[in-house]
């Protein structure tokens, strides 16, 4: 399971500052949409830059015009765009040819979907690389976890590759590990925490405990 690094309210100076704090923890960092408002694509062109060989996901969370808005983000240096999975299917093939022609992937976030199974296998027929479960910090406020979303898609998925993301910490870590999700996407937990090193440190042990066999 990769460990995912999600930023989305620090400065661009804390985020950076953070990164190499952790970095040895983390697999790839993702450009939260906040983050995304505040900086544009500098702040991808900045990760880029300071850490060349993590993985990094624009989470552009993309509704219209796919290859347009795919491409900044893919010349700036994003291995990963988001687009929303309840946009219309022309958007998401677009995102998806436009990741084709940069040497990208396309992850469709399934925030909001209701019939998961079937979109999951329509998108993967599409061609997206990843599906992402995804409770929303609203819904959250709310007491919605995505332990429920991640656990009926699990099983349905072929080959598309699996995050999750909403409010995971390391005391929920082991539910989701019990699931094998490809990706843990963690955010607050490590950023807001006294010993962000520390606790990413602490994370990443854990994901590997509950990897093994």
């Amino acid at each position: 399971m990769k460990l995912q690094l999600a930023l989305d309210v620090l400065t661009l100076q804390d985020a950076l500052s953070l990164a190499r704090a952790v970095e040895d923890c983390v697999d790839r960092f993702e450009m939260g949409t906040p983050f995304l408002l505040e900086y544009g694509m500098e702040a991808v062109r900045r990760f880029r830059a300071a850490f060349p060989e993590k993985e990094i996901l624009a989470d552009t969370k993309i509704m219209d015009a796919g290859a347009l808005e795919a491409e900044s983000a893919f010349r700036a240096g994003a291995d990963f765009v988001t687009v929303l999975a309840v946009t219309d299917r022309a958007t998401t093939a677009a995102c998806v040819e436009a990741a084709r022609r940069a040497g990208g992937q396309v992850v469709a976030d399934l925030i909001c979907v209701e019939d998961l199974p079937g979109e999951a296998a329509a998108l993967e027929a599409i061609g997206v690389h990843g599906l992402a479960v995804h409770v929303g910090v609203d819904q959250q406020a709310r007491g919605r976890t995505p332990l429920g979303d991640l656990r009926a898609i699990r099983h349905c998925v072929r080959r598309a590759e699996v995050s999750v993301a909403g409010g995971i910490s390391r005391s929920t870590l082991p539910d989701y590990c019990a699931l094998r999700p490809d990706v843990l996407i963690v955010g607050g937990a490590i950023a807001s925490a006294p010993d962000p090193a520390g606790e990413a440190r602490a994370i990443r042990q854990a994901i590997t405990r509950h990897s093994a066999p």
